[in-house]
């Protein structure tokens, strides 16, 4: 049964029937809007790209993003960068794996974040969301929404973060702006 979260909302990655998630895909997917134009509507093609930044007591010591796939110790990996979007029409267009079970225990957050490369900002995108799987049987667990557009080029998405012996994702969802993730650590920061 998929949680639909609201901003700020957060949830246990407990097993429904007890013990903890060890296999989880962060997926993200997103839809270029329409523009009038004066021969009709089009839309333009929109290159967002996610990331999850690894922190140890609130200092970054990892990424996975389009250019770096795999984290250092292997635990978190990304599936590939898509340059358009609306591909998975509802599905994944980008995904980002992460084995709890294999995180090094001084990792504490993970922070994942989507950010327009091109520059675009959120106004040119509809239907975008993210959404926490369960990898070992594919059930969605929760999901975020982001509603309607912004004159921001990204957004801080949601963590995942220990919760005494197991993890939680807490949905974020706020806008920021900046074309890499290194342009969004400034951001990011007031959410650990």
């Amino acid at each position: 049964m998929t949680v639909n979260m609201t901003k700020g909302q957060a949830i246990s990655l407990e097993k429904q029937g007890g013990g903890s998630l060890t296999s989880v895909r962060m997926g993200l997917g997103w839809q270029a809007a329409p523009r009038r134009g004066l021969f009709g509507s089009r839309t333009r093609e929109i290159d967002l790209d996610a990331s999850a930044v690894l922190f140890a007591d609130k200092q970054p010591v990892d990424v996975v993003f389009f250019r770096h796939l795999v984290s250092d110790d292997g635990s978190v990996r990304h599936t590939g960068d898509n340059l358009v979007g609306g591909v998975g029409q509802g599905g994944d267009d980008e995904a980002i794996l992460v084995d709890l079970a294999r995180v090094p225990v001084h990792i504490d957050s993970i922070v994942f974040t989507v950010n327009s490369f091109t520059g675009q900002t959120f106004q040119e995108v509809q239907n975008a969301f993210c959404r926490l799987v369960d990898e070992t049987n594919g059930q969605e667990l929760a999901r975020y929404t982001l509603d309607g557009g912004g004159a921001f080029t990204a957004q801080i998405m949601a963590k995942v973060h220990r919760s005494g012996s197991g993890w939680q994702m807490t949905a974020l969802g706020n806008p920021a702006n900046g074309r890499t993730f290194q342009e969004l650590m400034p951001s990011i920061f007031p959410v650990l």
